[in-house]
């Protein structure tokens, strides 16, 4: 398998995506049971939007640690205090929990106040119910039953069923990945990540919906007599169209890059940083799956079919390895054939 950055962009280069695909199933499988498997052991580190209470942010100083603060919000009557430092264009302290019954707002700012030695004007305060967290999930998961029916039946209708569950397949997986890895690493969850996970989606689809565009294109221009594999047709439109999703994949990527560097770290707004760091690992999880799981999926699927099943079954009779390079060009010709009018008879000359 030779390697040209020109063959790449003009989709002639020869990669053998569907060879590699069990390993790849297998590996992408073993990375949704841990993401799996830490949603439920570590828990999601949900936003006070969704848990409920009360938020104190507290201007930063060296000689203050997390810990000093979590035990002035626990002796000021705070349950389950949490305490983070956020570094941006201001570092700050976040103290998040709820007070008891035998605890008043007041008396947590002056503590924390005194410990941080700062005036109790300088800390911001603010409570939400859990109410409004209960609703924006709620409305989410409204949103995502809605559009997993409608995308099946746009799928199933411009394609075929097969397609329609593969891509519903590589959707779990862009968003069980991303989601555990928000586990694993304890990002904070907020209502504009629960935006960026639907967003995910809908970009996942996109991509996976232009690789089997071309792979329905390509079924369509095979000639009556051909002997390609389904496997032969499905490599060639992948290599075919890899490039155009590298580069949308590229074109999507930095956006978020500058809005998670300059926006976030550089400028201080923190509330874009959770919604940023959803969309670059969706957005790279995404690219990855419509090509590496909605495909090799679908294509284990057609391959069960009678007509391709016979495919399957004559190449391996007749000793046929054809490379990519040759599918491609039999392709090519097929494509020829069928595009090109029949060239009309000669009349003879009447003697």
């Amino acid at each position: 398998m030779n390697f040209s950055l020109r063959a790449l962009y003009r989709g002639e280069n020869s990669w053998d995506f569907l060879g590699v695909s069990r390993r790849v199933l297998t590996g992408s499988a073993i990375a949704v049971l841990v993401c799996v498997a830490a949603i439920f052991v570590r828990g999601l580190n949900l936003g006070i939007e969704f848990e409920g209470g009360g938020v104190w942010e507290i201007p930063a100083s060296a000689d203050v640690t997390t810990d000093d603060l979590a035990d002035a919000a626990s002796d000021a009557g705070m349950s389950d205090a949490r305490v983070q430092r956020i570094s941006g264009g201001e570092d700050i302290f976040r103290v998040r929990g709820e007070l008891t019954a035998n605890a008043s707002a007041k008396s947590v700012v002056a503590e924390l106040a005194k410990v941080a030695r700062v005036d109790a004007e300088t800390i911001s305060t603010r409570a939400v119910s859990p109410s409004f967290g209960d609703e924006v999930a709620g409305k989410a998961r409204r949103a995502l039953i809605v559009f997993l029916i409608l995308i099946a039946l746009y799928l199933t209708l411009r394609f075929e069923w097969k397609m329609a569950l593969g891509a519903l397949i590589a959707v779990a997986h862009d968003v069980a990945v991303t989601v555990g890895i928000y586990a694993i690493f304890q990002f904070e969850i907020s209502p504009a990540t629960v935006v960026a996970f639907l967003t995910i989606m809908g970009y996942s689809l996109y991509d996976t919906i232009v690789v089997f565009d071309r792979v329905k294109d390509n079924e369509r221009s095979l000639s009556a007599k051909s002997r390609m594999t389904y496997s032969d047709v499905a490599n060639v439109s992948m290599n075919q169209v890899v490039m155009r999703s590298v580069n949308t994949s590229i074109t999507s990527v930095l956006p978020v890059l500058s809005l998670l560097v300059v926006g976030s770290l550089a400028m201080g707004a923190t509330s874009l940083q959770g919604f940023a760091i959803a969309l670059l690992i969706g957005l790279i999880v995404g690219s990855y799956s419509s090509l590496f799981v909605a495909m090799p999926i679908v294509s284990k699927l057609k391959r069960r079919e009678s007509h391709w099943a016979a495919q399957d079954q004559s190449s391996e009779i007749l000793g046929q390895s054809n490379a990519i390079e040759d599918a491609a060009a039999v392709l090519a010709a097929d494509r020829y054939d069928r595009s090109s009018p029949p060239r009309p008879r000669k009349k003879g000359r009447k003697r």
